[in-house]
């Protein structure tokens, strides 16, 4: 009596998961990785284009006060200009000459006041210097935010913009093949959607995150 026992033809197998399942799996992993980064993609999207919307509120707001700065500029400078005019005009009494010169000297340090106010709006305390702060933000002196700081942000929020407009757009085809690629039975076909779903998936999150990268400066 042979009391060993025949050998197995084959060696059984260990994996569970039949050849169909394991891709089912891989999309479904990769899917659920991907419709984060879409989630995060949104997330940013929308919230730095709200910003950019209220630093473009903040621009313009800036721009009018620097343009009623620049009239009232033009309203002193009528004036002293009127005031030389009758200085040199030589017509007006030594006490009133006195007197004009004098009214004078203070509009022209007013213009120069002025001209600084419109040069600190325009590129903001830190721009000018601290030598060059003339006016007060809620008592403080140095906290004023320029027109140019205000448009160059604004620019910046809306290059990350595009950035996540094109994130959006991969991310968003990277989920249609990954669905695809679930339906489809053949092999070869699968392992095409899942190359491309992968590398359209990895372009979109690129995308967003250099588009954090720009909305955060």
């Amino acid at each position: 009596m042979n009391r060993h026992a025949p050998p197995s033809s084959a060696p059984a197998s260990t994996d569970p998961l039949s050849p169909g399942d394991r891709w089912e799996v891989r999309f479904g992993l990769a899917l659920s990785v991907f419709a984060a980064v879409l989630a995060l993609n949104e997330l940013g999207a929308s919230k730095f284009g709200d910003d950019e919307i209220q630093l473009g509120n903040e621009k313009t707001k800036a721009y009018m006060w620097f343009q009623s700065k620049s009239i009232k500029e033009s309203v002193v400078k009528g004036q002293a200009d009127v005031l030389d005019a009758l200085i040199e005009s030589g017509s007006l009494l030594g006490d009133k000459v006195a007197t004009l010169q004098t009214l004078r000297g203070k509009l022209r340090t007013d213009l120069g006041r002025y001209k600084k106010e419109k040069d600190e709006i325009l590129r903001g305390s830190k721009g000018v210097g601290e030598a060059n702060w003339v006016q007060e933000v809620d008592g403080k002196f140095g906290r004023v935010v320029g027109a140019k700081e205000f448009e160059e942000r604004q620019a910046r929020l809306g290059q990350a913009g595009d950035r996540f407009d094109v994130g959006t757009l991969f991310l968003q085809v990277c989920l249609v093949f990954g669905a695809i690629g679930l339906i489809v039975k053949r092999h070869a076909m699968r392992r095409t959607f899942f190359v491309a779903m992968l590398a359209l998936g990895v372009l979109g999150a690129c995308c967003s995150a250099l588009g954090y990268r720009l909305a955060f400066g």
